[in-house]
């Protein structure tokens, strides 16, 4: 009996005691996804003619927005972006978008500081400014009547002493060529 007993512990018991643990396997790799695109629409975005005296329609890819704010934030960033040669912009370098809502029909945007301190005066450039802005947003967004302009969270009177915004503009077909 004793011999069963030690051939057991031998062959059976002891593997069992002292065989070594499982090592957990490494996670298989990870292959990435395709990147998924970003979903775009065409908008129609607005620089200085080249005669200077009016606005003149781009189309240009801009990100989709998933509701109007969002359109509308997408749009204004799109035209406050440096344009491509041979474009000019009619807004001041260095003027940042801070914030965009749109509600019961007007579009609300919030501007930096610099698109007055940057702005060169004079009425003709002050309405390029105001109406680049008005129609990115009449032109590709057909809910917004209106668009008030503000700047750093504030109503202004004006931008530079020649355009009232202290109201939603329309847009302003004699501006655009």
């Amino acid at each position: 009996v004793m011999t069963l007993v030690l051939g057991w512990v031998l062959f059976v018991g002891l593997p069992r005691w002292v065989a070594p643990k499982p090592v957990a396997s490494a996670p298989p790799p990870v292959t990435a996804e395709p990147a998924v695109p970003e979903r775009k629409i065409k908008a129609r975005l607005f620089y200085v003619s080249e005669d200077g005296h009016g606005l003149t329609g781009v189309d240009r890819d801009v990100a989709y927005g998933a509701d109007p704010s969002a359109q509308a934030r997408a749009i204004i960033e799109a035209q406050l972006a440096p344009p491509d040669a041979p474009q000019v912009t009619a807004v001041p370098t260095g003027t940042t978008l801070r914030a965009v809502f749109v509600a019961n029909g007007d579009a609300y945007v919030d501007v930096s500081g610099d698109i007055i301190t940057g702005h060169p005066g004079g009425s003709l450039n002050e309405q390029l400014t105001v109406y680049t802005l008005v129609a990115a947003l009449k032109t590709n967004l057909p809910a917004v009547n209106g668009v008030q302009i503000l700047v750093d969270g504030k109503e202004v009177d004006t931008l530079a002493g020649h355009v009232d915004l202290r109201q939603p503009l329309v847009k302003n077909p004699t501006w655009v060529q």
